[in-house]
């Protein structure tokens, strides 16, 4: 009987109806009635929770935000999700490759945001990312050997300008030249640097020189004048007693300091202070000249990336979202592609295109149903990311990573709460979500009438 028919499945279909009413109608209605009322649910105020979506900056910010998201990560997660379904179907450990991939997954968005978070650290001794981007960086520019370093006022050298330091006195043949600085920590020493010795005035002729330091280089060697000696040392002694100056027993040489002899402006020589800081030049072309410590000697040393910082905080998050979801896209096309009919690539091989051609005009349009599924899914999904964010954007950042996810929780459980903002959020998060839905719900019914 058809009456009783329906009797019997409205009976199988009410409890799933009631349920679906109490966690989903009845909540979208309550959110809908709470947005057009103030903080307090005291005051019906229309539709100005909305418009403070438009006027308020960190809400414009989550709006802006969203539409990058919305925008950038289904695309890319859904292009790399081809690549790796179309590559690893060449390759043998395409299995174990796709496994891989696919790990993520299995890792819950507060996991994952976590362990983004310690790859974006800024210290390279830390953050892997800024770990990977210092070593190249330092691979094609070399890192200053002592950043910081500084003569004292009693020094014998001055400050040149443009983070430069040259001596006070032009250098002369016979008499040793001292280049002592301080302000390098003990970690950035040199590992091989060795005590610095004290140099000894080399003589005009051929007779012989006597040191005139009290270190433990003291003493006498011949003297050529073919060269202009001295010493580049820390003159800081740890525990105190150092004369400045002086070149005392413990000081440490500046091993790879690097020296000029400037004349005229012009650079006539150059040395590098050996692991005792010891370091010579012909005085036949820096006699009477100026000796210089340029700034590469000093500049800072290359930190990285500032990952999390306000300019890159909404990138460095969409990149983790991508590491998660792109096996998600992966494993879908590689379904799809699995029922590609082999037999068309083929005869498209055999007409002469080549892989690309094959790959553009063949594989792509074959799986644009497949693509369709995994970008409005992944769309979807962005439109509610919340955790990636929250975890992963520092405070400092969290205005400039907003989202709207994001901002519902802030304004409806932060320190300065208002539930009408917050429902008027929520609100407008459903109605960005319908339209994507209606497509795939569409979508759907087209592929199930073929």
């Amino acid at each position: 009987m058809p009456g009783r028919s329906r009797v019997v499945a409205a009976g199988f279909l009410l409890p799933a109806l009631l349920l679906l009413g109490a966690l989903v109608v009845y909540p979208i209605g309550y959110s809908v009635r709470r947005s057009l009322f103030d903080r307090s649910d005291a005051s019906f105020v229309g539709l100005d929770n909305y418009l403070a979506l438009v006027t308020d900056d960190s809400l414009r910010t989550a709006v802006r935000n969203n539409l990058i998201w919305l925008v950038v990560a289904p695309a890319v997660a859904t292009a790399l999700g081809l690549v790796f379904a179309v590559l690893t179907e060449r390759v043998r450990w395409g299995t174990a490759f796709k496994l891989v991939v696919f790990m993520p997954m299995a890792i819950s968005m507060l996991a994952a945001g976590i362990i983004f978070r310690l790859v974006y650290e800024q210290d390279p001794d830390r953050g892997v990312a800024n770990a990977v981007w210092v070593g190249v960086h330092d691979t094609f520019a070399e890192s200053s050997g002592f950043p910081r370093a500084r003569p004292l006022p009693v020094h014998p050298l001055k400050a040149a300008g443009g983070g430069a330091f040259v001596t006070k006195e032009p250098v002369r043949a016979g008499v040793p030249v001292l280049l002592p600085l301080v302000g390098v920590a003990p970690a950035q020493m040199p590992q091989d640097a060795r005590p610095a010795r004290t140099p000894h005035a080399t003589g005009t002729g051929t007779g012989t020189g006597t040191g005139t330091g009290t270190g433990a280089g003291a003493g006498t060697g011949a003297g050529t004048g073919a060269d202009i000696t001295g010493t580049a040392w820390l003159d800081f002694t740890r525990g105190g007693g150092g004369k400045p100056n002086v070149v005392d027993p413990k000081e440490l040489g500046l091993k790879g300091l690097r020296i000029e002899a400037v004349r005229d402006g012009k650079v006539v020589a150059t040395a590098t202070a050996a692991a005792d800081g010891s370091f010579s030049l012909p005085a036949d072309r820096a006699d009477g000249a100026v000796l210089r410590l340029p700034a590469s000697n000093f500049r800072e040393q290359y930190d990285g990336v500032e990952w999390l910082g306000p300019s890159l905080v909404t990138p460095a998050v969409i990149g983790a979202y991508v590491w998660m979801w792109a096996g998600f896209a992966m494993v879908l096309i590689g379904a799809g592609l699995a029922a590609v009919p082999r037999e068309l690539l083929e005869a498209a091989r055999v007409d002469g295109a080549n892989e690309w051609q094959v790959f553009r005009r063949i594989t792509v349009p074959l799986l644009a149903p497949v693509l369709v599924v995994v970008l409005v899914t992944l769309m979807i999904n962005v439109l509610k990311v919340f955790d990636l964010v929250f975890v992963i954007a520092p405070g400092s950042a969290q205005d400039d990573a907003n989202v709207l996810a994001l901002q519902l929780y802030r304004s409806s459980f932060g320190t300065d709460a208002d539930l009408g903002v917050g429902s008027a959020i929520a609100v407008v998060l459903l109605l960005l979500v319908l339209p994507v839905m209606v497509v795939n719900i569409r979508r759907i019914r087209r592929e199930s009438r073929r």
